[in-house]
C-alpha cells in the first residue's frame, strides 16, 4: 500500500510542472495501473505504464475529435 501512495504522491509531483492539457489522462491510469501494480507486486512501475497508457488514450481521443471537427460540413452560406 505504501507503494500506491508512493507512486500517487510521485505522479502528482511530476505533473506540478507540466500544463493540464499534457497530463490529461495520467492521473487516473496511474492510479489503476498503482492499484493493478500493488496486487502484482509492483506499485510503483503499475503506476508508471498507467499513466503512459492514460496518457495514450488521451491523446488518441483528441485526435479523433479534431479528426471529427475537421469532416463535418460547415453551415456557410455562399
Amino acid at each position: 500500500m505504501k507503494y500506491a501512495i508512493a507512486a500517487a504522491v510521485a505522479s502528482l509531483v511530476m505533473l506540478a510542472g507540466q500544463a493540464p492539457a499534457q497530463a490529461a489522462g495520467c492521473l487516473k491510469g496511474a492510479a489503476v495501473g498503482g492499484i493493478a501494480g500493488h496486487v502484482a507486486g509492483h506499485g510503483v512501475l503499475g503506476a508508471s505504464a498507467g499513466c503512459a497508457v492514460g496518457r495514450h488514450q488521451a491523446n488518441k481521443a483528441a485526435r479523433e475529435q479534431a479528426t471529427q471537427q475537421t469532416q463535418q460540413p460547415s453551415n456557410t452560406r455562399y
